[in-house]
């Protein structure tokens, strides 16, 4: 196959930051994505409805003309949120779901729930009103090792939660290991699971072989390599369960390039034309638009989008920029090690 035309794909996970940042990066997703789920660990976080708002007047305000692109705001949780908040978001058609992060585990989430029990009322709400919840699906404990932190989560947060509220709907967001996978792939209803770009072409070994390399460094950290062939196997096996959410997360070089560096990795730019790669890999192209357009949209009970990219196959290899530069510094692109030869035209 030379040529491969699917519906206008979407985002179900994307950082997009606030300030020059988001003016420097919102035209990398805008260029092929119709609409994205927007992260709210900014600081301060986007905890309201009106903080909400105002981020989303920002960020379409950020675009470049003529793009066409629609923010989908979330909300972050935390133990003081207003069940009354959330749900008038919800009705307004704002709020597209509310975003759990244990507190620690990531950028900018020493404000999350520490404790699960003082957030239930919100959940509990959300449940009644069909809001999902997004999860960050790790543990925090420093007694656990950190690649076992997502297999942890499932078994002492995640599955109690989902038996104690089995209405609510839960997105588990970049999973990263087979555990994951098996355990969406076991639920008969109200679970499903968003896979990033690069956990779907790295594993631990290209953060720690031959030298640190922190431009290959993500929470949740990349796994075995039999975790990133799982992850493979259920992005491009048709599953209406598995949907892309790149967690796409710049962060200036000097804060990845440092004796402790920020979580996060740079793709954009370019995952069109490495999910392309990734598929072909697996025999998969005709499955690529379930995974990147179709399954995400109803999962969400949003329409698919009307509009549509074509992907060439081209000879020579296709180049992207190492860096990019933006207004708060320059940001490393993901390189997957490998020459990509699908171009989304333009």
């Amino acid at each position: 196959m030379q040529k491969l035309t699917i519906r206008r794909p979407d985002d179900w996970h994307l950082h997009l930051r606030d300030g020059a940042m988001l003016e420097g990066v919102i035209a990398d997703t805008s260029r092929h994505f119709a609409r994205a789920i927007i992260m709210p660990n900014l600081v301060p976080p986007v905890v309201t409805t009106a903080d909400a708002t105002a981020y989303r007047e920002r960020i379409l305000k950020a675009l470049p003309a003529g793009d066409r692109f629609e923010p989908l705001m979330t909300l972050y949780l935390t133990e003081q949120t207003s069940p009354d908040d959330v749900e008038e978001g919800k009705k307004s058609g704002l709020i597209t779901a509310v975003k759990l992060y244990p507190a620690g585990a990531t950028t900018n989430s020493h404000g999350g729930v520490r404790d699960l029990n003082k957030a239930m009322p919100v959940l509990e709400r959300m449940a009644k009103v069909g809001l999902p919840l997004c999860v960050h699906g790790e543990v925090t404990t420093p007694e656990v090792d950190i690649f076992d932190r997502e297999a942890v989560f499932i078994e002492t947060v995640l599955d109690p939660l989902r038996q104690r509220l089995p209405e609510l709907k839960v997105t588990m967001e970049h999973v990263t290991t087979s555990d994951g996978i098996s355990y969406i792939k076991s639920a008969k209803a109200n679970l499903a699971g968003s896979i990033t770009t690069h956990h779907l072409i790295i594993n631990r070994n290209a953060i720690l072989v031959g030298g640190i390399r922190p431009h290959y460094y993500c929470l949740p950290v990349a796994k075995r390599e039999s975790h990133r062939l799982a992850l493979r196997a259920a992005a491009t096996s048709g599953d209406t369960r598995f949907f892309l959410g790149t967690d796409s997360a710049p962060h200036v070089d000097p804060l990845k390039e440092c004796a402790c560096g920020c979580a996060g990795i740079y793709t954009s730019i370019n995952t069109m034309s490495c999910l392309a790669h990734v598929f072909e890999q697996e025999g998969a192209l005709d499955r690529l638009e379930a995974f990147a357009s179709l399954n995400g949209p109803a999962w969400y009970g949003l329409p698919v989008n009307e509009d549509s990219i074509t992907l060439v196959r081209r000879p020579e290899a296709v180049t992207f920029p190492a860096k990019i530069e933006t207004g708060a510094g320059p940001v490393t692109v993901f390189d997957p090690m490998f020459p990509l030869h699908w171009d989304v035209e333009i």
